[in-house]
């Protein structure tokens, strides 16, 4: 609600304006508002746009650096990534050629051995054998005379004891 005293006001202020026949009144009030604003911005700039511009490039600063840091670690750990990667292929290779050495002293070894079992067994046999010619021998030794006894045996009873002597 608006007090009565102040609508008597508002017919009075609009008469004196309507009198002087100019909406704008070019008078002390303008310069003097100019320089109200050029005040307030440089008030404004002194206390809040310099410190506040400041601090945003500080933080701007802050993360250009962090960045170029950020990027020279990663260059770092990409390099040292490689050297890593490097390395291993190197023991990787130089494994796999171990076990292919491994690999060939021991087939070298199984085949001498097997060579050597082979020709122990060589020898064996040769032995078994002239063991089995000696028995086979000794044995036709040892059956000769009672083959030649049994002959007799044999003749002396098909043809008679006289015939054969």
């Amino acid at each position: 609600m608006i007090p009565q005293w102040t609508l008597l006001l508002v017919p009075a202020a609009v008469e004196e304006v309507a009198e002087k026949g100019k909406l704008f009144d070019f008078d002390a009030t303008l310069p003097l508002m100019a320089i109200q604003i050029v005040i307030l911005v440089a008030v404004l700039n002194a206390l809040f746009y310099k410190p506040l511009g400041k601090v945003l490039d500080d933080r701007d600063q802050y993360i250009r650096g962090g960045l170029g840091d950020a990027k020279a670690k990663l260059a770092e750990a990409e390099t040292i990534a490689k050297k890593y990667e490097a390395e291993l292929a190197d023991t990787r290779r130089e494994a796999q050629a171990v076990i292919a050495t491994a690999k060939a002293e021991a087939q070298k070894i199984a085949a001498s051995q097997l060579a050597e079992t082979q020709q122990a067994a060589q020898v064996q046999r040769e032995q078994a054998q002239v063991e089995i010619d000696k028995q086979k021998q000794s044995a036709f030794t040892a059956l000769e005379p009672q083959v030649e006894a049994l002959s007799r045996q044999i003749l002396t009873k098909l043809l008679g004891a006289e015939l054969v002597k």
